[in-house]
């Protein structure tokens, strides 16, 4: 039905989840276009680790789509322009190279289908005002492009409001508009609300009753909603392994740190680790994306950040969640790291502001720590159906129980016909894999350790 929907619609919108196939569909369907002839050369967009991974990783999972050719247009310009170059099926960048790409490609643009992997990206085009990244796109989204295809899992993460963005890239207003002034005056209209707190008296935006329905029916013909609870097993929880790279100097770090139990960071700082365990600790701290440092020489808690790969993972699963995201961290200095990017986003559940703030669902980050809320905090599961694990740590029972707070039990419990998914975060080639191993087989750590450093020799 998916693929079908991709293969009968030109310019059409999937809807979909994180983890539910949406990438898998899209291959397959372009494997038919091109096989088929309709389509000849086709660009995906997304953030960038999706470009950098995703694309390359799904199409060699599956056999029918291993022989796709599959360029990534990323890095220097240089290179970037030798990616063009390459005679590929499938050319995939991020949405920051679109000005770059419209105008150095110009009259000569050589795609005919368009995929906008997390399609919210797109929410802020207008016609005179809006992003540059959009409005690059805007100029050949229907000069050039016959087929335009739009994946995401939150079509409209703020409301209604976003779709307009969105929809014009498939019909140019045809349905919502032809331009956000009109789509907005449409179905929404003003009212003053006064502040609780300061009694100021403001004007904001409402929709109108009838609206949703109304956008909805225009957009039944365009957009395809897959909701997992017709294709999963509610007491299964859906896994999502969210593979990561590191970046060159984070992985130079990783490995000596691994090799030689010592690295010095990019201000001089030394790291060295004095035992085995205290090795494993330090490449579990790098692979999540901060370091700490010797707390005799350096002061107590003092951690410095080598990458954020795994901050720009987080990113672009939140976004893609319809709910809010319970977070699961080991290292206080990735809880910081965090906090300080979501700001007032995220909640610390470990305080009752931070719990009484994430439960009311309006806050799209909730972190916690196995150990302090594996227990006694309840009514997450009426907020929540999505974990992700950031930093990866040993213990089994303790992430079993951090699972259940939103798990399959809860969630029936409560009455929510809905699956459970659980996101790990996993920085690739480090010991953040044997921790999955560790749970995924309940093997040793002494065993797991023991073949890691084999599969390294």
């Amino acid at each position: 039905m998916e693929n079908g929907h991709i293969l009968d619609v030109p310019r059409c919108a999937l809807h979909s989840g994180t983890g539910t196939g949406k990438t898998s569909m899209v291959l397959t369907a372009a494997d038919i276009l091109l096989l088929s002839g309709e389509s000849n050369k086709i660009l995906c967009l997304g953030p960038l680790r999706v470009a950098l991974d995703v694309w390359t990783d799904e199409a060699l999972k599956w056999e029918h789509t291993q022989h796709l050719r599959i360029a990534k247009v990323l890095g220097s310009e240089a290179q970037r322009k030798a990616a063009l170059r390459q005679n590929a099926d499938i050319y995939v960048t991020n949405y920051e190279q679109l000005p770059w790409l419209v105008k150095y490609l110009g009259d000569d643009w050589p795609f005919d289908t368009v995929v906008a992997d997390e399609a919210t990206k797109l929410k802020g085009f207008r016609l005179r005002q809006g992003g540059q990244r959009t409005k690059a796109l805007g100029r050949v989204a229907h000069k050039k492009v016959r087929r335009f295809i739009e994946l995401s899992g939150t079509p409209a993460p703020n409301g209604t409001k976003d779709l307009w963005g969105q929809m014009w890239f498939l019909d140019k207003g045809a349905a919502l508009g032809q331009s956000y002034t009109a789509f907005m005056d449409r179905w929404f209209g003003f009212r003053n609300t006064k502040d609780p707190k300061t009694g100021r008296v403001f004007t904001e935006r409402y929709m109108f009753p009838h609206a949703q329905d109304e956008i909805m029916g225009l957009l039944k013909g365009l957009c395809l909603t897959l909701d997992p609870k017709d294709w999963f097993d509610l007491q299964e929880p859906i896994v999502n392994v969210v593979e990561v790279e590191l970046p060159p100097s984070a992985r130079r770090h990783y490995r000596e740190m691994e090799r030689e139990m010592f690295t010095v960071l990019a201000a001089g700082q030394e790291v060295e680790a004095v035992s085995a365990a205290s090795k494993s600790m330090k490449c579990l701290q790098a692979a999540s994306g901060a370091m700490y440092l010797d707390a005799e020489r350096y002061g107590k808690g003092v951690a410095v950040e080598i990458h954020d790969a795994k901050l720009e993972a987080l990113e672009s699963l939140a976004e893609e969640s319809d709910v809010p995201v319970l977070v699961a961290y080991h290292f206080k200095s990735d809880r910081d790291r965090i906090m300080r990017d979501w700001k007032d986003q995220a909640a610390d559940l470990a305080t009752d502001e931070g719990l009484a703030a994430f439960r009311t669902g309006r806050i799209k980050i909730g972190l916690g720590h196995p150990d302090s809320i594996g227990h006694g905090v309840d009514g997450l599961q009426d907020v929540t159906n999505v974990c992700c694990f950031f930093s990866q740590w040993w213990d089994l029972e303790k992430h079993d129980q951090f699972v259940e707070r939103v798990g399959p039990v809860r969630q029936a419990q409560s009455g929510h016909e809905r699956p459970t998914f659980i996101h790990y975060l996993v920085a690739r080639n480090t010991v953040d894999q044997l921790v999955l191993d560790r749970r995924n087989t309940k093997r040793s750590v002494q065993d797991l350790l023991l073949d890691y450093m084999k599969a390294k020799r």
